[in-house]
């Protein structure tokens, strides 16, 4: 049997929802590293089911890095303003805008592949598909801009 314990531990590590926690340790026989494999892998699926859902909601991200010579102007797209006002989403949007500062990508291509600065065991795409299983929404960088002097 699963404890609420063991529910709400796996909720604070992952951010996902107390039922799908719930069913991820049910899944895995109680073994909470188990469970985070599941998690992802029904993320990954959610993210693909969702990925064809237009975006026409979302913010502009702008991050000026603390030196005033490097700045980034992000459009971070998602299906609801509800979603677009979310705490998470806008931690994303700046974690990403902060991302392309250090990284310097040339392209979006490029910048999906990369290695995330704040876990080099993710790729931004990672980080993007965990964000869609979290939020529940399709979430799509639509362009972004990298000014340094």
């Amino acid at each position: 049997m699963i404890s609420a314990e063991q529910i709400k531990n796996l909720r604070q590590k992952t951010g996902i929802s107390v039922m799908e926690c719930k069913a991820a340790l049910e899944e895995a026989n109680g073994d909470e590293q188990e469970a985070i494999k599941v998690l992802e892998r029904k993320g990954q699926e959610k993210a693909i089911r969702k990925s064809q859902r237009e975006t026409r909601q979302g913010l502009i991200e702008a991050y000026i890095h603390n030196n005033g010579k490097v700045g980034v102007l992000l459009d971070l797209r998602c299906e609801t303003d509800f979603a677009a006002k979310n705490e998470e989403f806008r931690g994303l949007a700046h974690d990403l805008a902060m991302h392309i500062a250090a990284m310097e990508p040339e392209n979006l291509e490029e910048l999906l592949s990369q290695p995330f600065i704040k876990d080099a065991g993710k790729t931004v795409q990672d980080v993007i598909t965990d964000a869609v299983s979290k939020i529940g929404e399709n979430i799509k960088i639509d362009k972004f801009v990298r000014y340094e002097i």
